[in-house]
């Protein structure tokens, strides 16, 4: 990837100007240099041709041989790309107010963080593939704004609404099962949360949706609440499913992340966790949403293609400042050099 530089902003004779892009300026000290080395290397072949021939003799000895010729040709081109690493580093030259609107819809994700996402029946683990889903769904929204809330026994809100889809992505490497406050999986809570989170934001949207991600297993039984509550605010639930039917042993870790044994449950039996389809179909169907699952692959660009069929609305206005391009200037005149470069022949003997 080519390096970038912050782009250079100043006043001059009252205007405000600058170039957007100042690292090809480097190019344009290349074309400097290739006009003073022409000149140069011209002053160089009169001297040498001085030294050889009398000046008297040089038009019958060397018909046609050109001294400066050369030296014009290699100006004209290391002018013209002089003029070109101008033009490159985008010239700017007053300004102008914009007002700039986003559309999008508000989507706060259900992220389930128990200790069943530990399971390894999908890789490298149930938690990272929801990861890799919530990214997806990030990478791909557009205009959009986004939340977090993570729940297990309980459920709390990881990243606010937003549109800066970064900070999500920092607050979703911080989500571990091992540092939950509470044990279990509590799908209703989250739903509800999620619910309030919408609720709760400024200018919020017409369509409003929660992705919820999760294995689908509910130990608490609060979710046919939660999604009456989201149906009567039009909310629709997309549920991604993580894991597998034929299900999964729960790993224990220790605190260096080493496996210790299999979760047992209080008769000594090792538990084992599936994927839940029919409970997060029903949670889906339940507030008119849909559930998508893709085991050998990411589920997320179908949630996308669906977001993106829902009406968006206004969520923020801004004024921003423009600044007036000015590359023109420098872009033909080098072109015009360049061209010009191409038809001087450096010698009339080459000519002839």
């Amino acid at each position: 990837m080519m390096p970038t530089l912050e782009a250079w902003r100043f006043t001059l004779l009252g205007y405000q100007v600058g170039l957007a892009q100042p690292l090809f300026l480097g190019l344009a000290l290349v074309g400097v240099l290739l006009g003073v080395l022409a000149l140069l290397k011209a002053m160089g072949r009169r001297t040498r041709l001085s030294a050889l021939i009398a000046e008297r003799h040089v038009a019958t000895l060397a018909p046609g041989v050109s001294v400066w010729r050369p030296a014009v040709q290699g100006g004209l081109y290391g002018l013209g790309l002089m003029l070109f690493g101008l033009a490159l580093a985008q010239p700017q030259c007053g300004t102008k107010s914009e007002l700039t609107k986003r559309r999008g819809i508000d989507v706060v994700v259900a992220l389930d963080a128990s200790k069943s996402m530990l399971a390894r029946d999908v890789q490298p683990s149930r938690l990272d593939r929801a990861r890799l889903e919530l990214n997806t769904l990030l990478d791909e929204l557009k205009g959009d704004r986004a939340g977090l809330v993570v729940f297990a026994g309980d459920a709390f809100v990881q990243s606010p609404l937003t549109s800066d889809y970064s900070a999500v992505k920092l607050f979703l490497r911080a989500v571990d099962p091992d540092v939950m406050p509470q044990g279990g999986t509590n799908v209703g809570a989250a739903l509800k949360l999620a619910k309030q989170v919408l609720d709760n934001a400024d200018r919020g949207s017409k369509e409003r949706v929660v992705v919820l991600l999760s294995d689908g297993e509910d130990l608490t039984g609060e979710v046919r609440e939660a999604t009456d509550a989201l149906k009567d605010a039009h909310v629709q639930v997309l549920a991604v499913g993580v894991g597998s039917d034929a299900g999964e042993p729960i790993p224990v870790y220790d605190r260096r992340g080493e496996f210790v044994d299999y979760k047992k449950d209080s008769n000594g039996d090792t538990v084992i966790t599936r994927l839940d389809r029919a409970g997060l179909t029903a949670i889906a169907d339940a507030t008119g949403g849909a559930f998508f699952y893709q085991p050998n692959g990411v589920a997320m660009g179908q949630v996308v293609e669906r977001i993106d069929q829902l009406q968006k609305s206004e969520l923020e206005s801004r004024v921003t400042v423009r600044y007036d391009e000015r590359f023109q200037l420098f872009a033909i005149p080098g072109l015009a050099l360049l061209v010009l470069g191409m038809a001087l022949i450096p010698s009339r003997r080459r000519a002839a």
